[in-house]
């Protein structure tokens, strides 16, 4: 079998049941996931999460749990259980019952089937765990189901932050209250045995099917109504025409990119490790990146609690706000991998739905147009109080936020127009370059050019700034300023008939007041620089490497290579854990070894507590911690496929001892397939056939 075909060889396969959480797998259909797992006594117990739960304190919660228990219990002594890939499916085998748990790839409901050569009774229970004002309300007294849900009553900050802010004047709706979410549990001639139980009794086949439901804002009776459409409208279409297609969505999804390392000898179970990780880091991110709403990188939508900590399932280290270093991870091979829908939401919030307020906040904090993102904000764009500080708006000669851990730090804004830019590169799509792209990015460069002063020799002078949280006294720092090259020289190359000649020649213009990329000497060796001039060191970033990685200006085909190489080779915070990008800085950099090094230690380093073999962390973060399969994604693919332009690089830094199967996207919709034999390619495939003469291996 072709493995195209079928991601079968990294089932996550075991023949013994969890004794808790700290054994479940994830599913998910981009926008509502579970945690599931099997407990010694046969029952199935799963927490249902979405991408767009946010309570009333802005933290993003669980809709909460289920528990699905057969009566007589099936026997776990003779178990297997397979979370099968290729149809995004939980099968287990426990003596002779077979249970399937799936989340609709296309709709918002989940299915629980039990089938076993003996009648049993199967009950459905809701498990809640919040209280107080968090507390969620059981439906009372349904006919035939069960059911939930969250409304948020009170709305902890938007109003105090706008406040606190200065930023009153822009008018929109509370994104917190009355926000509810919920769920409803059904089956075919069940019971309700009282409002938390449903049973399907005394047969040998059984079928709850959970409808989930998040809106905002909406009243209870206006929740429940629309809980209502929703089964009504998944109820038109036959359960068995549901499954296909849900089959064919997975299958889809795994055809369109894939990655297969094998080895001999002592590499063997290296290449098997990093394989099955980069393989199931693409499914947890597809499980949680189709909904509202940007991936966390501090979980995604599949956090629990642990041990020895006050926490319950809700909570994540750092808590509801987005970091953008962190936030970009999981993001950053999408388009190598043709995964450009899942990009949606992180675009959508950060460059469309905020566009106005972003711009807004501009005007009020620095007096001038454009726009900053900051790197640290909730998804509806303030800061959050710990950054902003508590001193109120009308007493602030500085209207800026006060924390220094990244008051200065505005690259944010120039890696998603990057970032962006390679999409629309990969994808030609006009609409969203001249919707989204064009409107966003020039806004963060007139920022730029707005808010620093220009010296003697007409070149920005970026300070006050800082490179990253890392140093807190810049001039010039060579995120914002790499960014700065990399984002011009890209808008100028765009076709002219895409573009307006006035927001052209404004380009020009702020390219040709950016300085040169900082470089310093150490011991007579010239290399790049944090920044042009840089001192306090508080965090373990390399900013000086921005200029291989994100914004491409350094690699190894470039004359400057060894500029990035004399800086990586410095001492200084390294690592292969978390959002450390140095897996990834040594593939553009071209050093093989180093890499193959980093990318196995990454992909070995796992959540001890979880038995999902891709739940990593908690790292720097939270588990699982998607910055850390984020990096190793990224890394792997530029391992085997970097593009400059038109140019097509094949193994670049792709280690001997590896061969490889692979399956990748490059810029101008082109898919480029192919085998690496021992160090040899093989049986290359480039689509469109007129891409094939760009190809340098």
């Amino acid at each position: 079998m072709q493995f195209g075909d079928s991601p079968e060889r990294y089932n996550v396969v075991w023949d013994s049941p969890s004794q808790d959480q700290h054994g479940s797998v994830p599913l998910g259909n981009g926008s509502t996931g579970l945690n599931a797992w099997i407990e010694p006594n046969g029952d199935l117990v799963f927490y249902i999460s979405r991408t767009d739960s946010w309570g009333g304190n802005g933290r993003l919660l669980k809709l909460g749990g289920v528990r699905i228990t057969l009566d007589p219990a099936p026997s776990t002594d003779d178990f297997l259980q397979t979370l099968s890939l290729v149809d995004g499916t939980l099968k287990v085998r426990c003596g002779k019952t077979d249970i399937r748990l799936w989340v609709d790839a296309n709709h918002p409901v989940i299915h629980v089937e039990a089938d076993g050569p003996e009648r049993t009774d199967a009950t459905a229970a809701i498990e809640l765990w919040r209280e107080g004002d968090d507390s969620d309300t059981v439906l009372k007294n349904l006919d035939g189901t069960v059911g939930w849900y969250h409304r948020n009553v009170y709305s902890s900050e938007p109003a105090a932050l706008a406040e606190a802010q200065g930023l009153t004047a822009f008018e929109r709706q509370d994104p917190l209250l009355h926000r509810t979410f919920g769920a409803v549990i059904k089956a075919t001639g069940a019971q309700r045995i009282d409002d938390t139980h449903l049973r399907s009794a005394s047969s040998r086949k059984h079928r709850f099917d959970i409808y989930v439901l998040a809106r905002h804002p909406a009243t209870e009776d206006e929740w429940r109504a629309g809980v209502d459409q929703v089964i009504a409208d998944v109820e038109a279409t036959s359960f068995s025409v549901r499954r296909a297609a849900h089959e064919t969505w997975w299958k889809a999804f795994w055809q369109r990119s894939w990655f297969h390392v094998t080895a001999t000898g002592a590499q063997k179970d290296d290449a098997f490790v990093i394989s099955r990780a980069y393989a199931l880091q693409r499914y947890v991110t597809a499980c949680g990146a189709r909904g509202a709403y940007p991936i966390k990188f501090n979980g995604s939508i599949f956090t629990v609690e642990h041990e020895g900590k006050p926490h319950n399932a809700d909570f994540r280290q750092w808590g509801p706000g987005y970091w953008w270093q962190n936030t970009r991870m999981p993001y950053l091979g999408m388009c190598t991998s043709g995964d450009f829908e899942m990009t949606d939401a992180l675009y959508k919030m950060y460059c469309k739905d905020l566009l106005e307020y972003h711009k807004h906040r501009a005007k009020v904090h620095t007096g001038h147009e454009g726009l900053y993102i900051p790197e640290t904000m909730l998804f509806y764009g303030n800061h959050r109080t710990a950054d902003y500080g508590k001193t109120p708006f009308a007493e602030r000669t500085d209207k800026l936020q006060e924390s220094n851990w990244h008051k200065w730090e505005w690259v944010s804004g120039l890696e998603l127009g990057y970032m962006m830019l390679d999409r629309y590169e990969h994808t030609l799509d006009e609409g969203f370059l001249k919707d989204t792209i064009i409107p966003f990015t020039h806004d963060v460069l007139r920022f730029f050019d707005l808010h620093y002063e220009t010296g003697l020799d007409g070149k920005l002078v970026m300070h006050p700034s800082q490179a990253l949280e890392t140093w807190w006294e810049c001039t010039n720092p060579m995120p914002e300023v790499a960014g700065l090259h990399a984002v011009t020289d890209r808008l100028l190359a765009l076709p002219e008939n895409l573009t307006d000649p006035e927001m052209r020649k404004q380009w020009a213009e702020v390219k040709a007041k950016i300085p040169d990329l900082p470089t310093r000497e150490v011991d007579g060796v010239k290399m790049f620089a944090p920044a042009e001039t840089f001192a306090n060191c508080r965090n373990s970033e390399v900013p000086e490497l921005y200029s291989v990685f994100p914004f491409r200006l350094c690699a190894f085909e470039k004359n400057n290579v060894e500029l990035g190489r004399e800086a990586f080779r410095q001492p200084g915070p390294r690592g292969h854990n978390g959002w450390r990008q140095d897996d990834i800085f040594l593939a553009y950099l071209g050093l093989t070894e180093a890499a193959r090094k980093g990318v196995v230690s990454r992909a070995r380093n796992t959540h001890k507590e979880s038995r999902f073999p891709a739940f990593f962390g908690p790292n720097m973060d939270w588990t699982p911690d998607q910055t850390h399969g984020g990096v190793l994604q990224k890394a792997l693919q530029a391992m085997i496929l970097q593009t400059e332009g038109k140019k097509i690089f094949i193994a670049p830094a792709w280690p001997k001892e590896w061969n490889i199967e692979f399956k990748l996207h490059a810029p101008y919709k082109t898919v480029v397939e192919g085998k690496v034999v021992d160090g040899e390619l093989v049986d290359l495939k480039v689509t469109p056939e007129s891409r094939r003469k760009d190809v340098v291996d």
